[in-house]
């Protein structure tokens, strides 16, 4: 996993089979990326390096982070459910997320045409994290494994990266996990299925391609 900012934006995460090569997708996202860190570090954050991926934090607390993904790049706020979002920019990563709300860019034109907005929501979410706010949670929102949710609460990046997954994708993976009867078995699962989710495969493409060969 890479643990430098700066290494991000050369080799990227460094957490799938992708990473320090052409085919990362941090690649296809440089001018979006140096817009949005740009704009970051007008801000009262902190740049750091977590789960491979920027992340921006205030008095150590995490408030937000970059991401890469095959279709888009994002700026995910860790408390976006707190933020009061006027402009209709924030989406949740997947209907199970609670706290976590992101923005999607397709283009640089996507962030200069909504620079104020985001400049805004980012002042939000520092405001939030100055003021100790926290997110009130449901206790069984959704019927996802345990393990899963744990994994989720662990690395949020990778929670982002199961819901950017196509539903079936998604169904997939959940299947597989769930199957297994023991905890530490579904847990490995996770482990072993997390690469392939990072780099935005289904647990079946392989087989597909391999078939169609």
């Amino acid at each position: 996993m890479n643990t430098n900012v700066d290494q991000f934006y050369v080799e990227g995460c460094g957490r799938c089979p992708l990473g320090g090569t052409p085919e990362c997708k941090v690649h296809n996202w440089q001018a979006e990326l140096a817009l949005l860190r740009d704009l970051l570090h007008r801000a009262d954050l902190q740049e750091e390096c977590k789960w491979g991926f920027p992340c921006y934090t205030v008095n150590g607390k995490n408030v937000l982070m970059l991401g890469v993904f095959n279709d888009y790049c994002s700026v995910s706020f860790f408390k976006g459910a707190l933020i009061k979002d006027e402009s209709g920019l924030l989406e949740k990563p997947g209907p199970n997320s609670q706290a976590a709300r992101l923005i999607k860019f397709r283009s640089t034109e996507d962030i200069l045409n909504q620079y104020s907005s985001i400049e805004l929501l980012v002042t939000q979410a520092i405001q939030n994290e100055k003021a100790g706010l926290s997110v009130s949670f449901k206790k069984n929102p959704e019927p996802l494994p345990d393990e899963l949710k744990d994994a989720f609460d662990l690395d949020p990046a990778f929670e982002t990266a199961f819901y950017a997954l196509t539903p079936g994708r998604q169904r997939g993976y959940l299947l597989q996990i769930a199957q297994a009867k023991q905890s530490k078995t579904r847990y490995g699962r996770i482990e072993k299925y997390k690469p392939m989710i990072l780099s935005g495969i289904g647990l079946h493409d392989t087989y597909k391609r391999a078939k169609k060969t």
